[in-house]
């Protein structure tokens, strides 16, 4: 049995959320705000949200924006320019940059600070059938804090909507379900070892949980990153297309596949690892969209 780590020790009222982003359209339907938590089981080598991996407050620094200044340099009280491990994040040299070259990533919130954000746009909601969707980095990773903040979603009449990796115990998933109107449940290989090799975890506690969640949920959606030369294969397609099909799922989501994770990962001093063939890409995703449709399954290119 796989590890699954869970940040249940933390308070239900109180979570790490590296963003939250009004008026998406590409997160479930109508208008929707975005709650991002922060801290993901999964490496995806291609992941374009590194600042939604790790557990924990994060650096990250424009190059193109500082002007050499050093204003952060004089005010840090920890030296932590020259040595990053002493960074305790009390956020001064992002309030003294003139030049807005730093940021943190991770904030500490409450249940009523995220719900005031929500609560904003009421009315787009209303008019456009639209609601909330909690994403990641992987929200069931602050499972106390994510069932807080759905219940009291519910009690507003806001739609709920969870994007998923999946990755997490099944009791997690059975305590949210009542309180989510639509799960986004990502799908990205079928091959458990080359699932392994390119996320860094088993999918059989995903495609275990994928299978439960359609017997206890009717409102799926399966979301495909489709990413050249890892699982847009014949084989794979094939396979995610027989699968989906078994459960009774009929509408599939691709992801056309982009690079917007490397400047990320440059600002956040990482290295992006992933190389992809740049001739490959649109074949795939044709191809995977016309096999699901002729399982008579509901494809939609895009989020």
């Amino acid at each position: 049995m796989d590890e699954i780590i869970e940040k249940t020790e933390w308070d239900k009222e109180k979570g790490l959320i590296f963003n939250i982003q009004r008026f998406s359209i590409h997160d479930g339907p109508g208008i929707r705000t975005v709650v991002f938590f922060k801290g993901c089981p999964l490496r995806c080598l291609w992941c374009h949200n590194p600042e939604g991996q790790f557990f924990k407050k994060e650096m990250v620094l424009w190059d193109d924006r500082c002007i050499g200044c050093e204003t952060c340099r004089k005010v840090c009280p920890d030296s932590a320019v020259e040595n990053p491990e002493n960074c305790t994040f009390c956020g001064k040299c992002v309030e003294e940059c003139p030049a807005g070259a730093r940021e943190i990533a991770g904030k500490e919130m409450t249940v009523e600070e995220v719900m005031t954000e929500i609560k904003k746009d009421m009315v787009f909601y209303e008019e456009s059938s639209g609601g909330v969707t909690f994403s990641g980095g992987e929200p069931l990773f602050q499972s106390n804090f994510l069932i807080s903040l759905l219940k009291r979603c519910k009690g507003e009449g806001i739609s709920t909507a969870i994007e998923t990796c999946g990755y997490a115990s099944w009791d997690v998933l059975l305590s949210v379900i009542k309180y989510t109107d639509l799960f986004l449940f990502d799908l990205k290989l079928m091959d458990e070892e080359l699932h392994k090799k390119f996320t860094g975890v088993s999918n059989r506690i995903i495609l275990e949980n994928l299978v439960k969640l359609s017997s206890n949920h009717k409102n799926i959606i399966i979301r495909i990153p489709v990413v050249p030369g890892i699982n847009d294969s014949i084989e794979n397609i094939d396979k995610t297309s027989e699968f989906v099909l078994s459960l009774g799922i009929k509408e599939v989501h691709l992801l056309p596949f982009h690079k917007g994770g490397v400047e990320k990962y440059r600002r956040l001093r990482r290295d992006y690892k992933f190389v992809v063939d740049s001739s490959q890409g649109k074949n795939g995703l044709n191809l995977f969209s016309e096999i699901l449709k002729g399982n008579k399954i509901n494809v939609k290119i895009g989020g």
